[in-house]
């Protein structure tokens, strides 16, 4: 197999892991952050509980993206040295930042976040939670600065082949930026809600019912609830924002060959790109045109315009369709669910099991969207690595084919291991009883400047 071929899936590899923990510790932050602040507002212990929980559940996905974020750095030095030679005065800044203002932030107080509760006061301890979401979120935003430049570079100038910038603003905030932020950020909110839904009908299907189960699985439906219909229109405005800037990328995605007005919307098809055109097409006539231009009529280019460079079609055309149909099933049971859970007096236990189940089903369903929709703008660049200005290929190692499959490999089995173990772990951890204290020592410790006297 061809070398930058295999270099791509082993960078996919990794991005496809790692991607997985910032998913989740992004939001997760902030409804830890939520939980704290409900706990000191109501001293219901139920509310510490969960917080307790889903705390424990933060340290061990933020260690498992700290390794993996780690491993994936290397290799742009291992398979895609030019890259960081050509790129890396805008490059290497952007992700400088991530590490000075997001990651220090998050590595020096999840410490007090984890540790300190009952050593510090509760101000300080609040504050600690935090920053420490204040800091993941930083996170995804200098990352997302940098790959939407890839994808839509604006602010630079190139000299002797190398790009330099004229102006940080223009690169930070390029035309893409606001749109990939807010659809990567109601993503991570989206995966936790269904995350933290789908644990707690695990625990009343298991008969695990803990104190913290009900409001656990109010917050989770709630948040599903109300974040995904925001996110569709998120998602819109961003296939807008494409197709003006990376017209041929829709093109792959909605599998349009030929430029035509009134194209229809593809629910399934085969794409053939050999014969560039699509077998078993099953359809809405006028669809996409009505979704991407709001015309019945309106034209969309096709994919013979970008001839030699456009991105592959199947994968990106089959992952936004598992991306949309994730997001339509997160429709059904967040609104689904949440209507339930009010009718039966917010009673997890009183829900129908096929909900509970389905809702068990769910929770890394987050997961399956977000790494879908990473392959469908990933993928969907190529083949540029720099979108119009720099083709992958031209940045890609010397390193032989037959060391670059040995290693991809070796990641996969290690990365299906630990995926294994990490859900083995939430399931454990969700099951397993959490110490609380009793209502009148709860009460007692949200009192300022009791958990010095303790």
């Amino acid at each position: 197999m061809d070398a930058v071929l295999l270099a791509r899936m082993q960078f996919a590899a990794n991005i496809t892991f790692h991607i997985l923990f910032p998913t989740i510790t992004i939001a997760l932050g902030w409804l830890l952050l939520f939980f704290r602040w409900r706990w000191l507002r109501t001293r219901d212990v139920a509310w510490l509980g969960a917080y307790r929980l889903w705390t424990k559940v933060f340290a061990l996905t933020f260690a498992l993206g700290v390794v993996s974020g780690i491993t994936m750095s290397f290799q742009f030095g291992t398979n895609w040295p030019g890259f960081m030679e050509r790129v890396g005065n805008i490059a290497g800044p952007l992700l400088g930042y991530e590490v000075l203002t997001a990651f220090f932030l998050e590595a020096t107080f999840l410490g007090i976040m984890l540790f300190g509760h009952g050593r510090v006061s509760e101000r300080v301890h609040m504050i600690a939670t935090f920053l420490v979401a204040f800091g993941t979120t930083m996170s995804a935003f200098w990352i997302l600065a940098l790959n939407s430049w890839m994808h839509t570079p604006a602010g630079y100038e190139i000299r002797d082949g190398e790009f330099f910038v004229t102006s940080w603003l223009e690169v930070i905030f390029n035309p893409s930026f606001p749109y990939r932020l807010a659809h990567t950020l109601l993503a991570s909110g989206l995966t936790v809600a269904f995350l933290v839904a789908g644990v707690s009908a695990w625990q009343v299907l298991r008969g695990k019912v803990q104190p913290f189960t009900a409001k656990a699985m109010r917050t989770g439906l709630t948040l599903g609830a109300v974040l995904i219909p925001v996110q569709i229109l998120v998602g819109d405005l961003h296939g807008l924002n494409t197709l003006e800037h990376q017209p041929q990328k829709v093109a792959a995605m909605e599998g349009i060959w030929q430029t035509e007005r009134g194209a229809p919307l593809l629910l399934f098809a085969v794409p053939d790109e050999e014969e560039r055109t699509n077998h078993y097409e099953i359809g809405i006539p006028k669809g996409a045109s009505l979704i991407l231009t709001h015309e019945l009529d309106g034209e969309i280019r096709g994919l013979d315009e970008f001839q030699g460079s456009h991105p592959p079609v199947a994968p990106v055309f089959y992952a936004f369709r598992i991306m949309v149909g994730t997001g339509m099933l997160m429709l059904a049971f967040g609104w689904a669910g949440w209507w339930l859970l009010r009718r039966r007096g917010w009673e997890p236990r009183a829900l129908p099991r096929p909900l509970l189940w389905g809702l068990a089903g769910m929770s890394f369903s987050g997961w399956v969207a977000t790494v879908a929709g990473w392959y469908v703008t990933e993928i969907g660049r190529q083949p540029y690595i720099v979108f119009g200005l720099l083709r992958t290929a031209e940045t890609a190692s010397s390193v032989p084919s037959s060391m670059i499959a040995f290693t991809l490999a070796l990641y996969v089995t290690v990365y299906l291991a630990l995926v294994v173990a990490y859900v083995g772990v939430v399931r454990h951890l969700a099951e397993k009883p959490v110490d609380l204290p009793s209502d009148a020592a709860a009460g007692a410790a949200a009192r300022p400047g009791a958990a010095h006297a303790a």
